[in-house]
């Protein structure tokens, strides 16, 4: 397992990139026997192991398998010295979230469990996911577009597991949460329009950027003063864009964030309330703006509670009660959301930062210097193996 993750972290790849990595997938799950589809959703991989011991239920487990363009340190043998083109561009690619642990925990379990087909009620399904971390444009990809693509037919699961390794964790801990446990996302571009004039007469146009100020200031008084803060949600603008010269007032101004919410009430209003401001403002300031929501956004991860409630004991058997812990809401985001509006779901989180070591001074997933502590991919995938012998008596 371990070696798996290695080497994939050495050979990472971007979303929709994935040709190596789901390989390396394919190529493992068929020498063990799995009925194994290729190329679902992109470059996914989606494959069937069906018990030899009778009727029982169709269990999924997920991975996914995209990297992120990080630039990483070489500070190990098996560093990434990666590039690859996104969205145009030429960029580093990095395992900087952990992607290259699940993969290699679930090609581990793969392994493990085909060893015990005799002994295995129902069936498996082990579901490879490419392009998590999303895609460029607005592209509709990952779990959205491997379901469209029959991920979740024949047989269809009665219910889903993923796993995802922190930084914010000490290693052997393991961490859950019933309900809305991840935050839903929702990309936003916003292009504002002026009138271009030389920026020492700005009488005699109407200055873009000095609107796009207002507003980015406005959108904040959403979440401090219209909302209800004791139920978290985020609205950020990340970017901001417009002009070339110093002695010009340019036409327009583009800016894009992120809107994250952990309800469809809170989403559906934070949303109205942006298109709201942003013409109002601009009307006021005799500019025009325009918003655009990308079609590519995430839906709240729900753990489905009862579910939740009969797996706890599997988890706390595997880390033990003092090491599995009730985490709150979480603004980061996954599309492992879709598989769990498919299928009951329940989505936990592995610590793998040393005992010896703070989590909160740890480089948190998506930081070039994020690092992981091995011995904690066994955690995980002893809690994955769990999971399913105690599923309905899965194991015989």
């Amino acid at each position: 397992m371990i070696a798996w993750r290695r080497d994939i972290h050495q050979n990472p790849e971007l979303g929709n990139q994935e040709t190596r990595t789901a390989a390396l997938v394919a190529d493992h799950l068929r020498r063990l026997g799995y009925d194994v589809r290729e190329r679902v959703g992109g470059t996914g991989v989606v494959a069937v192991l069906r018990g030899a011991a009778g009727p029982g239920p169709v269990v999924a487990l997920r991975a996914d398998m995209d990297a992120l363009p990080v630039a990483e340190p070489q500070s190990t043998p098996f560093a990434s010295r990666v590039r690859a083109t996104w969205d145009g561009a030429e960029v580093p690619v990095m395992h900087a979230c952990g992607h290259d642990c699940h993969t290699a925990i679930l090609m581990a379990a793969a392994e493990v469990l085909a060893a015990h087909r005799g002994a295995l009620r129902g069936a498996v399904k082990l579901i490879f996911q490419p392009a998590e971390e999303g895609l460029p444009r607005g592209e509709i990809g990952g779990a959205r577009r491997m379901i469209d693509e029959g991920a979740f037919a024949d047989p269809k699961p009665d219910m889903v597991f993923g796993l995802h390794v922190v930084s914010a964790l000490p290693t052997g801990t393991l961490a859950y949460r019933p309900g809305a446990a991840l935050a839903s996302s929702d990309e936003f571009r916003i292009v504002v329009t002026g009138r271009q004039t030389h920026a020492a007469f700005p009488w005699a146009g109407v200055d873009p950027i000095v609107v796009a100020a207002q507003i980015v200031s406005a959108l904040q008084t959403i979440e401090s003063r219209q909302v209800n803060i004791s139920e978290p949600s985020v609205l950020s603008v990340a970017t901001v864009n417009g002009g070339n010269r110093a002695n010009i007032i340019p036409d327009r101004v583009t800016m894009t964030g992120t809107l994250r919410t952990m309800s469809e009430e809170r989403r559906v209003f934070m949303k109205r309330r942006v298109q709201e401001i942003i013409q109002s403002i601009a009307a006021g300031m005799d500019a025009a703006a325009q918003l655009e929501w990308l079609p590519n956004g995430y839906a709240i991860t729900v753990n489905n509670p009862d579910l939740t409630a009969r797996m706890l004991p599997s988890l706390q058997r595997v880390a033990g009660s003092d090491q599995v812990r009730l985490g709150p809401p979480i603004m980061a985001t996954e599309d492992f959301s879709f598989f769990a509006e498919q299928a009951p779901g329940l989505f936990f989180l592995v610590g793998v930062t040393p005992r010896d070591q703070d989590p909160g001074r740890a480089a948190p997933n998506h930081s070039p210097r994020f690092t992981v502590d091995e011995s904690g991919l066994l955690v995980g995938l002893r809690a994955l193996l769990h999971l399913v012998a105690d599923t309905a008596g899965q194991l015989a």
